[in-house]
């Protein structure tokens, strides 16, 4: 697949010094969707803001379609959909009216049989008619992803889409989400839920103090990174792990042994180990492994870089 989104050594510096983006670069595939987490003031906001144009960079180049978002920013804007996190609505203004002057904005002609049926996707069809304040928080939220979509882009940003959402509008928005990835549009999102980044994302990239740490695909990330542990339920409580078993790294919590073991090694060490706790003397009485999730590896990887 080739890049629908060029972002080339990224840098922006505030007045006082403070710099949120620092050379990041980052090449998105058309028609994937990439998952961008990082902790609270990572610069994830700041990166989504400077691609879609609304923060001029200090240096560096973002391209979109093959535009260029400073010295083409009409035609690059064109392409692009935003989500952000604020929702900022007219209050007394219809769904519908919202949607449809979101389009007009972008200078599409008047297609209502469209704007319909995104309304419809979104479970806002049976609210087209009614004003913006009287939506719940999520249905606002929903609102904006449909404004988003008004003038059919071809990529995606999601600015934590899903805030405040209960779970049954959330998996909503993640069926309109994976439809919109079939029909070719680019998704890019960041997410506090990472349950979500592990069950949609094709690729994920993790961003800390204004450096992208890591950018890949998501099982390959899990493949290469993630470890299991096996958990080993014993009959009595282990207070001090004997000294025939301290080269395997045993971790004791009551009647509970575990042993951590990369997936990807030749030999786990599983088969000598349990060898070895029969040996000992201590008695199983229950074995089950359990994988790390990309949580678990996200969170290591932002340890690293404090």
């Amino acid at each position: 697949m080739s890049s629908i989104v060029s972002v080339r050594d990224l840098r922006k510096a505030y007045a006082g010094g403070f710099q949120a983006l620092k050379g990041v670069s980052l090449e998105i595939e058309e028609g994937e969707i990439l998952a961008l987490l990082g902790p609270n003031g990572a610069g994830k906001t700041t990166l989504i803001s400077t691609v879609c144009g609304i923060t001029v960079p200090t240096s560096g180049t973002v391209s979109v379609g093959g535009f260029d978002t400073q010295t083409d920013f009409r035609k690059a804007r064109d392409l692009i959909g935003l989500v952000p996190q604020e929702i900022n609505l007219e209050p007394f203004e219809t769904v519908m009216n919202t949607v449809r002057f979101t389009r007009g904005l972008f200078g599409k002609p008047r297609n209502d049989a469209y704007i319909e049926q995104i309304l419809r996707d979104l479970s806002l069809f049976d609210k087209k008619d009614n004003k913006i304040m009287t939506l719940s928080g999520g249905m606002k939220r929903r609102v904006l992803i449909a404004k988003a979509l008004a003038h059919e882009p071809r990529v995606l940003f999601l600015d934590e889409p899903t805030a405040g959402v209960d779970v049954e509008l959330r998996k909503d928005m993640w069926d309109v989400v994976a439809k919109l990835k079939d029909s070719g549009v680019t998704i890019i999102l960041t997410t506090h839920y990472i349950e979500e980044a592990e069950a949609i994302a094709d690729r994920v990239g993790v961003i800390a103090k204004g450096e992208i740490l890591l950018v890949q695909d998501k099982a390959d990330l899990m493949a290469q990174m993630g470890q299991k542990q096996l958990k080993i339920e014993v009959a009595a409580p282990v207070t001090e792990i004997p000294a025939a078993l301290s080269n395997y790294g045993l971790e004791a919590d009551g009647t509970t042994l575990t042993y951590t073991y990369d997936t990807n090694g030749e030999r786990t060490g599983i088969t000598t180990l349990l060898n070895d706790l029969q040996n000992a003397g201590i008695q199983m009485v229950d074995i089950q492994t359990q994988q790390s999730s990309l949580e678990d590896i996200f969170v290591g990887l932002v340890k690293e870089d404090a």
